[in-house]
């Protein structure tokens, strides 16, 4: 993909590209970046499934059977499921938030969106999410795509990255500038 803006540069670039491409040349992006949503929250809230994607002693047969078990009771895509079965095979799946991340990117992009990646200290509820995508869009002039995460250690306010530009608003990076002002 000519336009990947070095998203191709990294192994788990390299795996969202060749995913991409398909789910595009098979118009199922939105089926697939529905399935990677799926996945990321089970990575989020799932022990059991986060060891299997992160464990280096799961045979690659094992692997590939524990993924084929979570595709079918997540209800991923076809697309999707054989996608992680090529990671499981290639040993990849430690890859996989990567990959989530950079497909996100990429059918972002294709839609002319810019994707931010958003870090709050408790999960946002769908009006704040609203309301942050609509700040971004003035502030960006175009819409905003948001992925999102929870970090507690920040203890509040967000931390929002678009593109290399970060807008640091944590409790936690305010409460640092001004023990180091204090420090003086």
């Amino acid at each position: 993909m000519e336009n990947s803006g070095g998203i191709g540069a990294s192994l788990s670039g390299r795996y969202a590209t060749a995913l991409f491409e398909l789910a595009r040349d098979s118009k199922k992006i939105e089926a697939v970046e529905a399935s990677l949503g799926k996945l990321r929250a089970a990575l989020d809230q799932s022990d059991d499934f986060r060891a299997l994607t992160t464990s280096p002693v799961l045979s690659r047969a094992d692997a590939a059977k524990g993924v084929e078990a979570a595709a079918g009771s997540l209800g991923l895509d076809d697309i999707t499921t054989k996608f992680l079965g090529v990671l499981a095979t290639n040993r990849r799946l430690n890859q996989l938030t990567g990959v989530i991340r950079n497909f996100r990117t990429l059918a972002a992009r294709h839609r002319g969106e810019t994707t931010a990646e958003v870090t709050s200290a408790h999960p946002l509820d769908d009006d704040q999410v609203a309301q942050l995508k609509s700040q971004l869009k003035q502030r960006l002039g175009r819409d905003v795509s948001v992925e999102l995460n929870v970090d507690p250690t920040i203890l509040g306010g967000l931390v929002v990255r678009i593109g290399s530009q970060m807008i640091d608003s944590s409790i936690r990076t305010r409460l640092n500038s001004l023990a180091h002002a204090m420090k003086g």
